[in-house]
């Protein structure tokens, strides 16, 4: 169980446990907690869920940014699935299918801005949610401002 003011991810969001309530009607327990980039929006979980897992370590998160440059971007792309694709990499909850995300969306469409042709919708749009994702957690696992974590991402990856 969870403890007031931990954080956990709850559908790739980062969210802050605000408290912890039991519903003496229902005969349950829940959390309240809110999404760190949205605080506005309160989000009632029971604490039996199982939709809600930790915020990886800072120790699992340096280990995966020192090996972003090892991983691979998506090299068998069906441009008709394309968003198909990126959905399945999303849903799996695995940090290295988001840098594969961020990795293949950003090449393509640096792909196309060289082309001169428009960057991709779809192409942003992942890139933009696979961003989001990984630094907000990556952002809490460090106790760093997501600029420090983009910045600090760049630099390793460009050792």
């Amino acid at each position: 169980m969870y403890k007031k003011d931990d954080y956990v991810i709850y559908k790739h969001e980062v969210c802050k446990i605000k408290e912890i309530k039991e519903n003496k009607f229902m005969g349950n327990t829940y959390y309240v907690m809110t999404p760190i980039d949205d605080e506005s929006l309160i989000i009632n979980i029971p604490v039996n869920s199982n939709l809600l897992r930790k915020v990886i370590s800072s120790e699992e998160a340096k280990i995966l940014i020192e090996k972003i440059p090892n991983i691979s971007p998506i090299t068998n792309i069906n441009e008709k699935n394309v968003e198909t694709q990126y959905k399945e990499l999303l849903n799996t909850d695995n940090h290295e299918n988001l840098v594969k995300i961020i990795k293949t969306t950003y090449l393509r469409n640096e792909n196309r801005i060289n082309n001169k042709k428009k960057i991709s919708d779809k192409d942003d749009k992942y890139f933009n949610l696979a961003e989001k994702y990984l630094y907000n957690e990556l952002s809490i696992s460090l106790n760093e401002t997501i600029e420090n974590i983009k910045e600090y991402i760049f630099k390793t990856v460009n050792k």
